[in-house]
């Protein structure tokens, strides 16, 4: 199958797909006695040597009259049935996140009944699940107090559909705090009130402008000390810290610090192969957006590492961070476009349309380029059905035979 693809430069080239590539097989199913609601869409075994989230997106119902600036409308069925695809291979779901348009078209009416969906479909199949607790339903400016009750909110939504959570990031909070001590005393506060331990979750200012000099210092050095404070005052409270600052050596340092028993979970879309190998004295597991799309060849990559075939896991993932680095390009926080755009053209969505019209966020040099370097990773199941909608995308925008 040969198309005319436009390069960054705007000329067309052929393209020709590989002759022979083979789409990853599913992971074992868990026996009965490990999920006692098992169906056609049931979890895998879990991976034995890492935990490990993939950041789901949303998938937007095409046909609902809706503008940018409305509430998302979403197709259930669908955007379920994703995580179900997720759950198939083996890794956990991190719901209502980043990923999943969360403050760039999904709002917290969305995100909460998101939550309660994929925490129950999680149940019926034995699958993990987290789910973020933010402050985005704040529309305005607000006090630390509204801040604090925002975060409790979204909490006792997560808690009570049975799911642990994720602490996000709070544009709200970082707005308002003066010092790293409002800092410390609001996590303080929301940490003596959890049920069970939550991930704190450190996301840069390249996926969200607003989030610079979160922790309270503009000098990652400073604010690294104060989440590690935080992290040490409230023993058995933080099962992990979810670091997203794509600055491998700066995880490397952090994970080193944290205290024994709370996990690093990687959210670097630029050196997750490294990061989780380890350097032979600490590991990073894993809660990334990239694993979206990655979902199969990562669960191959895990089972070898699981083996403890580390050569064998850098082998299969290594070759994924090219594609990683394009979708999580400048401007970072415009990556789901083309995760959305992928899963459609592996079959996963019938559409490529996403809450808030972001389905414009990326060009089409931009989506071309992703297409062929999914195309050369073996990532579609059906390299006819990528190859149609692709050729449907590239008509679409006056591109002829």
């Amino acid at each position: 199958m040969t198309l005319s693809l436009p390069g960054p430069d705007g000329v067309l080239r052929p393209y020709t797909s590989p002759a022979t590539r083979a789409y990853p097989p599913r992971t074992p199913p868990r026996s009965p006695s490990s999920a006692p609601s098992l169906t056609s869409s049931a979890s895998a075994e879990p991976f034995t040597s890492r935990v490990v989230f993939a950041a789901a997106h949303v998938v937007a119902d095409p046909l609902a009259d809706r503008g940018p600036d409305d509430p998302a409308a979403i197709d259930w069925d669908a955007t379920l049935a994703f995580r179900r695809h997720l759950w198939s291979h083996g890794l956990g779901v991190a719901e209502a996140m980043d990923t999943a348009q969360r403050g760039m078209g999904l709002d917290w009416t969305g995100a909460a009944e998101l939550i309660r969906r994929s925490a129950a479909e999680a149940g019926s199949v034995g699958g993990r699940i987290v789910c973020g607790a933010g402050t985005d339903q704040l529309t305005g400016p607000a006090d630390l107090a509204a801040v604090r009750a925002a975060y409790e909110e979204q909490l006792a939504v997560v808690e009570g559909a049975g799911a642990g959570a994720v602490l996000m990031a709070s544009r709200a909070l970082a707005a308002v705090a003066r010092t790293p001590d409002d800092y410390r005393a609001l996590y303080g506060e929301l940490l003596r009130q959890v049920t069970r331990p939550v991930v704190l979750h450190w996301l840069g200012p390249m996926f969200d402008p607003a989030l610079a000099g979160y922790w309270g210092s503009p000098d990652p050095d400073a604010a690294t000390d104060v989440l590690l404070d935080v992290v040490a005052a409230h023993p058995g409270k933080v099962d992990g810290v979810k670091v997203s600052l794509l600055d491998a050596g700066r995880e490397r340092e952090l994970r080193r610090r944290l205290p024994d028993g709370v996990r690093c979970y990687t959210g670097d879309d630029f050196h997750y192969p490294e990061l989780i190998a380890g350097d032979g004295t600490h590991t990073s597991d894993a809660l990334l957006g990239v694993l979206d799309p990655l979902a199969p060849l990562a669960a191959t990559a895990l089972r070898l590492l699981d083996d403890g075939d580390t050569a064998g896991f850098r082998e299969v993932l290594d070759p994924t961070v090219t594609l990683a680095r394009h979708l999580f390009r400048e401007p970072t926080r415009y990556y789901k476009t083309g995760v959305v755009f992928l899963a459609w053209l592996a079959g996963h969505q019938s559409h490529f349309t996403m809450v808030g019209g972001l389905q414009s966020a990326r060009s089409l040099p931009h989506l071309a380029r992703a297409y062929e370097l999914a195309d050369g990773l073996g990532l579609f199941p059906d390299p006819g059905l990528a190859e149609h909608r692709m050729r449907t995308l590239l008509t679409l925008h006056g591109v002829e035979r």
